[in-house]
Order: structure tokens, then sequence, then C-alpha cells
């Protein structure tokens, strides 16, 4: 069985607001989704709240485009990453990936 995999693209994410629309948006998060630090997390972190296939799978986060963001907003990009790591750490079926692939230029 494979795990599911979602793509979280930050392309054109310039702030906290936005971000945490496109994790909604990507990771179809529920509508009372509380769009903080600690609701990404618990929501990470919750298998219930992910998307019914990756709920038996697993879920694979690949964040691409996230270069321009963690330029322009270090702190925010510096939480975010925190927070993608907590999760990951307290759920053994979350993975999240960076693409490192392009430039912000």
């Amino acid at each position: 069985m494979t795990v599911l995999v979602v793509t979280l693209d930050l392309d054109g994410v310039t702030d906290k607001a936005a971000l945490m629309d496109r994790c909604a948006e990507a990771l179809r998060l529920p509508d009372w989704f509380g769009r903080n630090w600690d609701a990404l997390a618990d929501s990470l972190s919750d298998r219930t709240v992910w998307p019914q296939d990756a709920r038996e799978r697993g879920l694979w986060v690949v964040v691409r485009n996230w270069r321009s963001y963690a330029e322009e907003r270090p702190e925010e990009w510096r939480v975010a990453r925190d927070v993608f790591t907590e999760a990951a750490d307290r759920t053994r079926d979350l993975t999240v990936l960076l693409d490192l692939g392009g430039s912000s230029k």
C-alpha cells in the first residue's frame, strides 16, 4: 500500500495567512481549521482530519516553491518548519519533504 502524496505549493505565498490558506486547501482541512500555528500542528498530527485516503495509507506532504516565502518571512518560515518537524516527529505516518529544486529568483 502506498502513501498519499500531497503537494503544498507555496508559490506566491507572502505571509502566514496565505500559508494557512494554502495548507487548508492542499490538505483539505475542515472548515473549522483555526489557521494558526497550533491548529496547523494539531491538524498535521491528527489523522482524523487528513484526507480520507491518507488515514489508512499515511501521508507525505511535499512543500514546493517555499524559498521566496522563507526569504521574505524568515521568522514565520522558521516557525512553519518547526511545526512541520514536530508534527512529523509525533505522527509516525506523516512525512514532510521540502522540494529543493529550482530557485527563488
